[in-house]
């Protein structure tokens, strides 16, 4: 596997689930002797954590939220959506630049 595609592959396995980036992460991590896939590694590992503590806020607001009765008709429901949808189109935008990046870079 060539070291471009080693890259991609850890940026796609970062927005598709925390395990599977710290599986394939971990792994490249410690097998490889290349600095370049560690850092493209480390870079992942934050930008992963970076959108898991965004969505965790998010959560915690709406599990808060929840305990209104009136909450899921409100505004503030409203917003807490559209901060979601914000996220994750961003979340998209990113892990899509990053894994072309990581694929057209010589």
């Amino acid at each position: 596997m060539s070291q471009n595609l080693k890259k991609c592959f850890v940026w796609v396995c970062g927005y598709l689930n925390i395990i599977a980036f710290a599986l394939v992460g971990g792994y490249f991590y410690i097998k490889s002797d290349d600095e370049d896939i560690k850092k493209t590694v480390k870079t992942s590992l934050i930008v992963t954590l970076i959108f898991t503590a965004i969505t965790a806020v998010l959560s915690i607001y709406n599990y808060c939220g929840g305990f209104s009765s009136a909450y899921y008709g409100s505004v503030a429901y409203d917003v807490y959506s559209i901060c979601l949808s914000v996220v994750q189109i961003a979340k998209i935008i990113v892990y899509a630049v990053f894994a072309i990046m990581a694929l057209v870079k010589k």
